[in-house]
């Protein structure tokens, strides 16, 4: 496949390095900066569980790249999909899929709002990945990836696509529980995210605070909820079991949003957070403690912006 990945951060260098080295053909995407410059300077260094391995890829801005693709994969942070992808235009003919692997929730409308006549796939990741500088992307352990069509629709593509992610390592499955999938992590992250973030405080920090906990409980129950309210069989003994996994596994993780507060960098807050509180609002669900901690995040973001 033509394969052309928006967005060459961490996630992005993991699925571009284990795709360009499983034979398919990929461009990896990013903005102008070193990372770029690495990139297509030295290649990518993908490691993994401590090996590492330099990669030749492509690498450059949207205008570097051309000819049509056969799929686009979205990894830019939600408030840049629209802009990342108007810059993309001219990747997407009337055959291209784009898969979004975005954190948080909305994505496939913002992308169907600038390509409304591409094939859509909506999916979720739980592979771990971390940028350890320009061109450098490490990740530890396993994860999956779970996919369908955004409109619920079968389509052989979507096994197609699938099937080269597993080809790559990336154990992908179809099905159309996805969205199921995308929902439990989205409780994760609106729960784990923002307490961190807010608190400035590691997983660890957070899984010794009994009140830390509780606030994590209260917005997966409220998240979950809005899920349920919109038709979805979620599980909360899933998305806790994945709490607790952190909280014994991960003790020095800071979440991505946390890494932004301190860096002082936007957040990812109203794709995650703020989403949920608007179809709660839709549906008539209630999520006093998810609005509380995305009006606390609003705050910071504001606090970022005026410097």
């Amino acid at each position: 496949m033509r394969i052309a990945i928006i967005g060459a951060g961490a996630m992005g260098g993991l699925f571009g390095g284990r795709l360009t080295v499983s034979g398919q053909e990929v461009s990896l995407i990013d903005r102008p900066g070193p990372h770029l410059h690495t990139l297509q300077s030295e290649g990518l260094t993908l490691e993994t569980d401590g090996t590492a391995h330099r990669i030749p890829v492509r690498a450059g801005i949207a205008a570097d790249v051309t000819g049509e693709q056969d799929l686009l994969i979205v990894f830019t942070k939600g408030p840049d999909t629209v802009a990342a992808l108007q810059s993309c235009t001219h990747l997407a003919g009337r055959s291209t899929a784009v898969l979004t692997l975005q954190n948080g929730l909305g994505h496939a409308e913002r992308i169907a709002s600038v390509l409304p006549t591409a094939r859509l796939l909506i999916g979720m990741t739980d592979w771990p990945a971390g940028l350890r500088g320009p061109g450098h992307v490490a990740s530890h352990g396993d994860g999956v990836v779970k996919l369908w069509s955004a409109d619920g629709a079968e389509d052989p593509f979507i096994h197609a696509v699938a099937a080269t992610l597993t080809a790559a390592g990336l154990n992908c499955t179809a099905s159309p529980a996805a969205e199921v999938a995308i929902w439990e992590k989205v409780a994760f992250n609106a729960a784990m995210n923002t307490v961190t973030a807010v608190g400035r405080v590691t997983v660890g920090a957070l899984a010794d605070s009994a009140d830390g906990r509780r606030l994590v409980r209260e917005i997966v129950e409220e998240t979950l909820a809005v899920a349920r309210a919109r038709g979805l069989a979620v599980e909360a003994a899933r998305v806790h079991a994945t709490v607790a996994k952190a909280f014994e596994g991960h003790r020095n993780h800071q979440s991505s949003m946390l890494q932004d507060v301190l860096a002082g960098r936007p957040t990812e807050i109203e794709t995650i957070n703020g989403t949920i509180v608007e179809f709660g609002e839709a549906c008539g669900v209630l999520t006093p403690t998810t609005r509380t901690m995305r009006d606390l995040v609003r705050l910071i973001d504001g606090a970022v912006g005026a410097t």
